[in-house]
């Protein structure tokens, strides 16, 4: 290639994390970027498998103020969770039982912290994220469960979770499936009067939350935006559409939210 077409790919290469204009050795790619592909593969894998460190996340969530609970799914380990999602998507009777009888009175908003296929998303942005909500939510005087950590768990597990502590929505953060450039991401699903039966088109979902993706900040204004008209008009999936982006100009103005 030119001189001028390297310089063009390397400007579109700096834009995007997909791989672009990688080059070639003979009929090949370079070994550097076999290299690449193989430690991203790696990456993803080791998200997919190393398992979540509740304790730990319960205590940088607990640190923020915020109480904790952990629960688990009807998944007993990592293989079955992978192999049954059914088990993933339920509480286990035990845990299911702990949550009914800690719900003293019905509150707002239930929030459960799931490892989902990526716990490393979760170690590494699950109180970040918290620490940018907390104050949307205590500006809407939401009254909130103790935050459910949930191992072993999928985002279904999150409408149980939500009904036994009396919620009026749910937000389960977790873990999201990992691509080969995106190993921490986490996706924010959103679910009004929870309960066991709802499916994926009773939801609300902000992805692709990590540092080089969707930012904490950022993606905390869109879920308060989300809960808010939930809470109005009684509804969340595809009936309520994502409209805060006409917002985000104002937004970007008002120092109690902050930059974007």
């Amino acid at each position: 290639m030119s001189t001028q077409t390297d310089t063009l790919w390397q400007r579109l290469a700096r834009l995007t994390p997909a791989r672009i204009g990688l080059g070639r050795a003979g009929a090949g790619l370079p070994t550097r970027e076999v290299l690449k592909f193989g430690l991203a593969h790696a990456q993803a894998r080791d998200a997919v498998h190393t398992p979540m460190d509740a304790a730990a996340i319960a205590g940088a969530i607990e640190a923020l103020g915020l109480p904790t609970v952990t629960v688990t799914s009807g998944a007993e380990d990592r293989a079955t969770y992978l192999r049954r999602p059914d088990y993933g998507r339920r509480l286990s009777p035990e845990s299911l039982k702990a949550l009914s009888n800690s719900a003293a009175e019905p509150v707002d908003l239930a929030i459960v912290v799931a490892d989902g296929l990526s716990a490393r998303a979760v170690h590494e942005g699950a109180a970040a994220l918290l620490a940018a909500f907390k104050p949307h939510a205590e500006a809407a005087g939401w009254r909130l469960a103790p935050v459910t950590i949930a191992t072993q768990a999928r985002v279904a597990l999150g409408d149980a979770a939500g009904a036994a502590l009396r919620a009026r929505a749910v937000v389960v953060v977790i873990g999201e499936r990992p691509g080969l450039s995106s190993p921490d991401s986490l996706g924010l699903y959103v679910t009004f009067d929870p309960k066991p039966g709802r499916s994926d088109a009773e939801r609300n979902c902000i992805s692709n939350v990590r540092p080089a993706g969707l930012s904490f900040e950022l993606a905390a204004f869109k879920l308060n935006w989300l809960l808010t008209q939930a809470f109005s008009r009684g509804l969340t999936g595809v009936n309520l559409k994502d409209e805060s982006d006409r917002l985000l100009e104002a937004a970007a103005h008002d120092p109690a939210i902050g930059g974007f």
